[in-house]
């Protein structure tokens, strides 16, 4: 048997490509390229001529990238190419700010000259998931790029084609060694991680795994960043605008078929807007389109993969048989062979549900009442994860004293939560450390290095 990686298509259940593990003499020759590198010693104008390059580069294969992304993890096509476009976006906004980020900031100690400076640290491995194939990498890739880094990517398998084209245009772009991907399992990575020639770990995904790999990182003495899972609550204050609220709670739960770590996924209500809060919320679930993702009237496709289909089945079973019901469901294709759920928001009592202790990565979202502020800032805070939130309140006041009560990342008032490049983005306990994006994005994974000098200029 061929050892390697077969793609399936998750609509269909059928089989797309197979790709071979990258050989220990392959792997060892993208070590070294990364290592070899001349891009750390790039100036600015360089790196940023080349990061407008890329931004024109996927603006120009907006149609054939996202058509890629929808077959291979089922993302309706019409996100896809806003997935695309939010790339170009974040490719926009690096190219004008990295000469900013990047300036050395100079003082005067006591006569002596001190300059503070951005240095790059070297070779970057990244271990990115599947549900925003392009977004992640330039999320968590492009700010480190921008620091003078190189980059080893290890994408989730799924999305192996992806990562494939995302190699060729990062080597069309910025030359060779600056962004390689390499085709591993998960043994193979976990030495990728201890490799002497690899300077800092970043890890997208699971809490469980991100713990594998900062303990890993950890032994390594490897600066490590980590983005892990999200529960996030969706807090409906008893003074908010109730239908905007539920227009945007079912958009958050179920956008990119409900695969999103900031999704909304525990809705908590006032109790006194419950009743319009759902009355609100049903009809814009029941009327999601659930369907073939390549039709461009389709709202929410299959997930990704079948095993992640069984693992909220189980879940949502859980929940309905500890005394949960279904408030609201819109019907999936009835398919043995693809990855179908069908979208649905099942209200639960109390704090123990598996909906409101675990999280559930698709469309399947949890709502749960509060009598007061304090009770469902206790639901919010009740998860072991901190990644983001989403607050609604008519009164900006009162939504920023309940806000700055969240154990979130993030905290977005009015709106839903979202990734956006010119914010930091990370979570708190354990949805991880570390961030992204943002001159906090690009601090973060560079050697901030302080220059202090003696003696009057020009002496020999």
């Amino acid at each position: 048997m061929s050892r390697g990686i077969t793609t399936v298509d998750p609509a269909t259940g059928e089989e797309l490509a197979f790709y071979p593990f990258t050989t220990p003499d392959r792997l060892d020759r993208i070590l070294e390229n990364a290592a070899a590198s001349p891009w750390g010693r790039s100036p600015v104008d360089e790196r940023t001529g080349a990061i407008t390059r890329l931004g024109d580069a996927l603006a120009g294969r907006r149609e054939e990238l996202a058509a890629l992304v929808t077959l291979e993890m089922g993302k309706p096509i019409r996100q896809a190419r806003a997935e695309i476009d939010k790339c170009v976006g974040a490719c926009r906004y690096y190219a004008a700010e990295l000469p900013e980020f990047l300036r050395p900031e100079s003082f005067d100690l006591d006569g002596d000259t001190a300059v503070v400076r951005i240095v790059p640290i070297g070779v970057v491995l990244s271990i990115l998931p599947w549900n925003y194939p392009w977004w992640q990498v330039i999320r968590a890739m492009l700010p480190a790029i921008g620091a003078g880094n190189t980059v080893v990517l290890k994408h989730a398998d799924s999305v192996t084609g992806t990562a494939l084209a995302v190699e060729q245009m990062f080597r069309e772009v910025f030359g060779p060694g600056v962004l390689q991907s390499v085709v591993a399992d998960s043994g193979t990575a976990s030495d990728l991680v201890a490799d002497r020639r690899i300077a800092a770990v970043t890890f997208t995904g699971s809490d469980r795994v991100g713990a594998l790999v900062a303990a890993r990182a950890g032994t390594a003495l490897k600066k490590c960043v980590l983005e892990l899972g999200g529960s996030d609550p969706f807090l409906v204050l008893a003074d908010a605008d109730v239908p905007a609220a539920a227009a945007a709670a079912a958009r958050s739960r179920f956008l990119n078929n409900g695969q999103s770590c900031i999704a909304a996924k525990r809705i908590l209500v006032h109790r006194d807007v419950r009743d319009a809060f759902v009355d609100a919320l049903v009809p814009h679930v029941e009327k999601l389109n659930v369907g073939d993702p390549t039709d461009e009237a389709v709202d929410v496709g299959p997930l990704a993969r079948h095993d992640l289909r069984d693992t909220l089945r189980e879940q949502r079973s859980r929940a309905l048989a500890d005394g949960g019901r279904v408030i609201a469901e819109a019907p999936a294709p009835d398919s043995g062979r693809g990855a179908w759920f069908a979208p649905s928001i099942v209200e639960v009592a109390g704090s123990g549900s598996v909906l409101l202790t675990d999280e559930t990565f698709g469309p399947l979202g949890a709502l749960s009442t509060g009598a007061d502020d304090a009770e469902l800032v206790a639901l919010a805070n009740s998860s072991r994860y901190g990644l983001s939130s989403s607050l609604w309140s008519a009164d900006r006041d009162h939504a920023a004293a309940v806000g700055a009560r969240l154990q979130a990342g993030a905290v977005f008032v009015n709106t839903i939560s979202a990734t956006d490049p010119r914010l930091p983005t990370g979570g708190v306990k354990a949805s991880g450390y570390g961030r992204e994006l943002g001159r906090w994005g690009v601090q973060e994974l560079a050697n901030v290095q302080a220059l202090r000098i003696r003696g009057p200029r020009g002496a020999r």
